[in-house]
Formats: C-alpha cells, structure tokens, sequence
C-alpha cells in the first residue's frame, strides 16, 4: 500500500483487508529521552545510568519496553495507522525482541492480519494488526499483535 496515500486516507473497517501494510515516520531517540522516560515512569538502573547499565543483563543503556510501547503508540497515532475514530484497543499482546539504545531512529511497519464484522454490532468490526517496531539497522525491536474496534463507514442518508 502507498504510504502517503495511507497517511492521508482515513480507513473504516470496510476499507482494510487482510494483507495491507502500513509504515509509519521515524522518531529519532536519545540518551535523553531515554533517561526523562525512565526518571518519570521505569527507575531502573539499566535504563538510568550507563555504568549500571552496561554491568547489567543489557550490557548497555536501553530504553525501558514501556518506552518503545509509547514511541510506538505516538507512530501509530500520527503516522502510522490512519483508522477512522481512533486506534481503539481490545486486547493487545507486546514482545520486545531486543533492547531499544539511545540513537536508534524508530519507525513501525504494520500488517493487517484479520478483519471480522461484528454480528452483534454492525457498525463495527474487530481489526488485528501486527506492528513492529524496527530500528535503523532494520532490526526489529518489538512486536505488538493487537485487537482494534474499527467503525464500518457511515451510510449515506
């Protein structure tokens, strides 16, 4: 699918199929970045000091998982997956593959995986998305498999 097209084009349910790809704009990360996220939400050494860090199980400074699931969040909202209403979620399974570090530049490639109309509520459907969450080297850094409550397209009056 064209991204810029994907970018400009809000999608109902109607609109996706199995198949169709989404990527997303970069978010270039920092050192900073990574340390104001952990102070704030994840104090752990690893993700707070690189002495520490670099003694621990990561063998360096990363970003906490929690991080990247919000950087990855921020991409999918703004660039990434242009679902009308909203990215709604029903239920979502998160795999972080390896450690985000400070200078990757980020950016999220998405699949749509299954559609399924509601038979209780025909206004909407249920779309599951895998995004992964890759970084310069292409290296995937997360994988999110999520369930999203996506509205049918308006009928005409």
């Amino acid at each position: 699918m064209n991204t810029a097209t994907a970018r400009n084009t809000l999608r109902y349910l109607d609109d996706l199929c199995p198949g169709d790809r989404f990527e997303s704009a970069e978010h270039a990360l920092d050192i900073e970045q990574i340390i104001e996220f952990a102070e704030r939400f994840d104090p752990q050494p690893f993700h707070l000091d690189e002495a520490a860090a670099g003694a621990s199980f990561f063998g360096g400074l990363a970003a906490s998982g929690w991080h990247t699931a919000a950087l990855t969040m921020r991409l999918l909202v703004t660039s990434g997956l242009p679902i009308a209403g909203g990215l709604i979620g029903a239920g979502v399974e998160v795999s972080w593959l390896q450690p985000t570090r400070p200078d990757d530049v980020l950016r999220v490639c998405s699949e749509v995986l299954e559609v399924t109309p509601s038979r209780s509520r025909p206004e909407r459907g249920i779309v599951t998305v895998r995004s992964e969450t890759l970084n310069q080297r292409g290296e995937v850094l997360q994988r999110l498999v999520s369930r999203l409550v996506v509205p049918r397209r308006p009928q005409a009056a």
